[in-house]
């Protein structure tokens, strides 16, 4: 796999670091707002729920 084009294109060792804690922290910040959406879902189909009785 090459390395993709710009500030981390290099093969130091703080280069790969930066690639990979970019990479985990995309990862953390999707799962989070993944639940956080889901967890709205919810609620909203609750409240939704609530209103028509």
């Amino acid at each position: 796999m090459a390395p993709p084009p710009g500030p981390y294109s290099g093969t130091s060792t703080l280069a790969l670091v930066a690639r990979v804690s970019a990479f985990s922290l995309g990862l953390v910040y999707g799962s989070v707002k993944l639940k956080y959406l889901q967890a709205k879902a919810k609620s909203h189909k609750k409240a939704e729920a609530k209103a028509h009785h």
